[in-house]
């Protein structure tokens, strides 16, 4: 089993008046993760997910451990702790270049089917082929 692993540089964008991450961009940059992980390992791009499913994010987990500052290139790790049906339990950790973490915690994502009106969703188990690729990143 392996983690799904990105690096992202700081940018201005990203930051405070204090020069470190505003909290919120954090929670962007897991959206990211994620989304990446979807795209790239799972074969399964949000823009084609979306236009009948979802996978919105149902819990979550964080834990803020040092500050990231501009400049710095953070490595962005996710893994799978626990797969159900119709949702996952993935762990994930944001390490800076000095080997410090700074975020770590845990989220919580449920696939779901959205009905054509776009009005009712519920959750829908992950095909055969997706779970297979899910877990390839369980720890």
């Amino acid at each position: 089993m392996s983690y799904f692993i990105k690096e992202e540089q700081i940018r201005f964008r990203h930051t405070d008046f204090a020069g470190i991450v505003f909290y919120p961009r954090f929670l962007e940059m897991l959206n990211d993760l994620v989304e990446d992980w979807f795209d790239e390992a799972l074969d399964r791009p949000f823009s084609k997910i979306h236009e009948t499913n979802g996978i919105p994010t149902v819990d979550l987990k964080v834990q803020f451990k040092n500050a990231a500052r501009i400049g710095e290139i953070l490595t962005k790790k996710l893994w799978v702790k626990e797969l159900k049906s119709s949702s996952v339990i993935c762990g994930f950790q944001f390490i800076n270049q000095q080997e410090k973490t700074v975020l770590e915690g845990e989220v919580t994502l449920v696939n779901v089917a959205i009905a054509e009106d776009r009005k009712t969703i519920k959750a829908e188990a992950f095909n055969d082929e997706v779970k297979a690729k899910i877990e390839k990143y369980q720890l």
